[in-house]
């Protein structure tokens, strides 16, 4: 879970906190560029088409999730899941030393793909996963874990922690660390036995 649904609640909370620094980046940015302030409309603009651009990012990672998880499975599709998640990191971590609020739009699309990939396929893989007697309970491990994630966010962008003009870049690409962890132990996880019987017909390998 601290690789599945934990990336969609820490991308939901983590953007809260840095909204001041962030929206002066953006007017910093602009005046660069073009030599005049942009106006506060612009800046409300930008700012909600960075907050808002995650959700379109989920609906494309969640629309992929059916056909990846059959496709190559579900170990392999949260693997997959890692991808865009580092990608949106590192955008989002070099936008100030780049000097592009755009590098922070694309990375929230990029993290959006990620949250909505793993928060689907993680509730598939655990449940199919899990013991009959304990399923229930692992099935909720999606809930907990949104809800960690959200805490972590949270804790993060305190500005004793990370929230901070200095440290908002660190902030925003915080989701790394996650997917730096599911890349190195999810190898080690075995495949669902629903998947190895019905979509590889490996019923030796399901037992």
């Amino acid at each position: 879970g601290i690789t599945g649904a934990f990336q969609y609640g820490l991308q939901v909370s983590i953007i809260n906190s840095p909204a001041e620094y962030i929206q002066s980046f953006i007017r910093e940015t602009w005046l660069k560029r073009y030599g005049s302030s942009p106006s506060a409309g612009m800046i409300t603009l930008m700012w909600s088409f960075i907050v808002s651009i995650y959700s379109i990012g989920g609906l494309l990672g969640s629309s992929s999730a059916g056909y990846l998880s059959v496709r190559f499975g579900r170990k392999k599709a949260m693997l997959f899941a890692n991808i865009p998640a580092l990608l949106g990191a590192a955008l989002m971590g070099l936008s100030r030393l780049c000097g592009s609020f755009e590098m922070i739009i694309a990375g929230r699309l990029f993290s959006g793909v990620c949250g909505g990939l793993a928060l689907n396929v993680h509730i598939m893989y655990a449940g199919e996963c899990a013991p009959r007697k304990i399923r229930g309970l692992i099935a909720i491990t999606a809930s907990t874990s949104i809800a960690a994630g959200k805490f972590v966010g949270f804790a993060l962008g305190l500005r004793e922690v990370l929230g901070v003009e200095a440290l908002w870049p660190i902030l925003l690409a915080a989701n790394a660390l996650p997917a730096l962890v599911q890349l190195l132990t999810l190898p080690f996880f075995p495949d669902s036995p629903r998947y190895l019987l019905i979509d590889k017909k490996d019923k030796e390998g399901c037992i």
